[in-house]
């Protein structure tokens, strides 16, 4: 990239859950005057807030957001369709807008628009049927297990305790023979815009007491009623996911309140672990101190001055 911004630019704001993608991302917005297209797997669904950690509705009057309570949990919405909706957005948003800034914690999300995402194959309806019954006979354990072997690139970056991304990473491999990671490593599909890529990180135990806090104060604002109202639709795979599913575990007697919020302290930890490492294997990341007084002034720097 040229010091000066003669071209389009994306700049991407990755990192763990807890971090502070979303404060980064917005005062980056506003210093540009531009937009924020959040990259988080789970803050597309209007019916979970407060379990997915969106912005608040200052966050949102801060600076416009896309991709934010844009879909319903009914409705389908792969990986594939993000990349496909979020190309022709940027299409639109560069129109009018020469940096448009991109936050969030799925990597492989950010990955599809960034570099493109190969086309998985179709799912086999009587292999994703079996595996479903393994799950439902003996549990995911076994399953993790499996994966765990046949793919343990994947094991590594992904969040073993969705049961969906599980059972149809085992099912591509049963019916290819190739672990799913093999299908991240096509070419890349050059963008007609410049990219540039932060994570925020910060020492281990700080992240991990931020985690905490941060299921605290989900339960204080409501989680526990946003999950009893979703009970209806837990069999959608956007649930199936950290603060959600423990909480159902309560709600069906399998364990008690402590226990549950426990987990999903836990299981937020071991993802944020997750991502930290699905992160750090892109070279292109420039990593920034979350904690600096100084962040947005030197991710600034990175962007004007990149060759300095």
């Amino acid at each position: 990239m040229n010091d000066e911004l003669n071209s389009k630019t994306l700049i991407v704001v990755a990192g763990p859950t807890a971090s502070g993608k979303t404060a980064a991302a917005i005062r980056l917005a506003q210093h540009y005057h531009t937009v924020v297209i959040s990259a988080d797997s789970r803050q597309f669904f209007r019916e979970m807030s407060i379990g997915t950690a969106k912005p608040t509705p200052d966050e949102l009057a801060a600076a416009p957001h896309y991709f934010v309570n844009s879909h319903s949990i009914t409705q389908p919405f792969s990986v594939g369709d993000f990349e496909r909706e979020c190309i022709d957005l940027l299409d639109e948003l560069f129109k009018k807008h020469d940096i448009v800034i991109m936050a969030g914690g799925s990597g492989l999300y950010i990955r599809a628009v960034t570099e493109g995402f190969d086309e998985l194959p179709t799912a086999d309806a009587d292999i994703r049927n079996r595996l479903n019954t393994e799950l439902a006979v003996s549990g995911i354990t076994a399953l993790q297990e499996r994966l765990k072997q046949v793919d343990p690139t994947y094991y590594n970056e992904v969040d073993i305790s969705n049961p969906q991304r599980v059972i149809r990473a085992l099912e591509v491999h049963e019916a290819t023979g190739n672990p799913i990671s093999s299908y991240r490593t096509a070419k890349i599909n050059k963008r007609p815009f410049n990219i540039i890529k932060f994570g925020l990180d910060m020492p281990r135990e700080q992240l991990y007491d931020r985690i905490n806090q941060r299921v605290d104060t989900m339960v204080k604002d409501g989680l526990l009623e946003e999950v009893a109202a979703l009970k209806p639709y837990r069999e959608y795979n956007a649930l199936n996911t950290v603060g959600y599913s423990e909480l159902f575990d309560f709600f069906d007697g399998k364990t008690d309140m402590d226990t549950a919020i426990d987990k999903i302290k836990q299981n937020t930890r071991r993802f944020a672990k997750r991502q930290l490492t699905w992160f750090r294997k892109d070279k292109e990341i420039i990593w920034m101190n979350a904690g600096d007084e100084k962040l947005i002034d030197n991710m600034r720097a990175e962007i004007t001055e990149p060759n300095t």
